[in-house]
């Protein structure tokens, strides 16, 4: 240390402080202005950046929000959809059923229909027929007892008889 203040030149301190003025006044005049305006401009970038950032996470946690409500809306379409197609499957199933009651009837009302017609065809035809196996059994009675002279005379006596009482 004491080397250094006993070889202090003052004239060389001289020059240097001036080279050193000269050096500052080069460097505000040149570099600075640059420096500082890369600098400035860096920290508008990065302020522009984390505000970019900030806006991206905002827009993403309202698409996040507007997400979460499509699904929402979507399940509550589909369970209204779904409602809706059980409801109209119930009522295809309940229209089905009572069609087919209806027709069930309408079988059972024209098999009743074609019962009761055949039913009285054959009461028609059982009729005639004992109609007319009555008049042929009367028919075979009467030629058997109008068949002698005697029988004859009597069975118009007793008709006579007969038709003065009535």
């Amino acid at each position: 240390m004491d080397k250094l203040i006993n070889d202090f030149s003052y004239g060389l301190f001289f020059w240097q402080a001036i080279i050193l003025v000269i050096l500052i006044i080069l460097l505000a005049k040149f570099a600075w202005k640059p420096i500082i305006a890369s600098l400035s401009a860096r920290e508008e970038g990065i302020s522009n950046a984390l505000m970019a950032a900030e806006n991206a996470k905002k827009d993403l946690a309202n698409l996040k929000a507007d997400n979460e409500k499509l699904l929402v809306e979507a399940r509550a379409e589909r369970d209204a959809m779904l409602k809706e197609a059980r409801e109209m499957k119930d009522t295809m199933i309940a229209e089905a059923k009572n069609e087919a009651v209806e027709q069930g009837n309408k079988m059972i009302a024209q098999a009743k229909a074609a019962i009761e017609n055949e039913k009285n065809a054959a009461m028609s035809e059982l009729k005639n027929q004992v109609s007319s196996l009555s008049l042929e059994i009367a028919e075979k009675i009467l030629r058997d007892e109008l068949s002698n002279k005697d029988a004859q005379t009597k069975l118009v006596e007793k008709m006579l008889g007969d038709a003065k009482l009535n």
